[in-house]
């Protein structure tokens, strides 16, 4: 592997024209690459074409990178790499959200930002007089789909992304998988599991509820207070 000094030679040059430094950054970086789309494989899109994706969004972080973000360029380069598969996936209809559930999540999201308090699942289910398994559904259904490309923090849409957000301070220390394993070997085998399974296994809330025989309402709640407690500790 090549050092931290030369992966910023290289950068500045690839961002001056030279494709040589670009050639050899993406040479160095296959496997970085790989370790990101193998979680996107079993979704219809050849694996072949997953790299070349993969490499395309490598390629945009060559060319946005500044040492002044102040993390690892691989840190970097992570979330861009991500953001590009799962745009084409969105874009390319492999990701599908059907109107009526578009239009049950618009309403839940209206009903959620008219409380005084943020409601519960039941009653959210109450209100709609849904099921919370459904609940649930509908409001991850139209999660996944959000574009790493979408500007944060600002009422003009001209504010900082959410890949520039990730890769900013302390947040991109998620992709530090060092640390990373150390928290979630603190986490119970219960806990470890799900987190495995939702996030490198790349199941869905409902599959894991089916193999732990469990509610799938169970498996969200574990799973935000996971998310929750991991938050804290990376920056606390």
């Amino acid at each position: 592997m090549i050092s931290y000094e030369e992966t910023i030679k290289l950068v500045a040059l690839a961002q001056e024209g030279n494709d040589e430094a670009k050639e050899k950054l993406i040479n160095e970086n296959y496997p970085l690459v790989k370790s990101v789309i193998r979680r996107y494989r079993g979704k219809g899109v050849e694996y072949e074409d997953l790299f070349q994706l993969g490499c395309v969004g490598f390629v945009k972080a060559i060319n946005n990178f500044d040492p002044k973000f102040n993390v690892r360029f691989s840190t970097y380069a992570v979330p861009l790499i991500a953001g590009e598969v799962k745009r084409f996936l969105r874009d390319d209809g492999y990701i599908k959200v059907s109107r009526a559930i578009k239009t049950q999540a618009s309403q839940i999201n209206k009903y959620i930002a008219s409380c005084t308090s943020p409601p519960s699942i039941t009653e959210i289910a109450t209100h709609f007089k849904l099921d919370p398994q459904e609940v649930v559904f509908i409001m991850d259904s139209t999660k996944y789909p959000v574009s790493l490309s979408t500007p944060i923090d600002s009422e003009d849409g001209e504010g900082i992304t959410i890949e520039e957000k990730l890769a900013d301070s302390s947040q991109e220390d998620k992709f530090d998988h060092v640390v990373l394993k150390s928290l979630i070997t603190r986490l119970s085998p219960k806990e470890r599991k799900i987190i495995i399974m939702r996030y490198y296994k790349d199941k869905t809330q409902n599959e894991i509820a089916k193999m732990l025989g469990v509610s799938q309402v169970q498996v969200s709640r574990i799973e935000n207070k996971i998310l929750s407690t991991l938050k804290k500790q990376f920056f606390n």
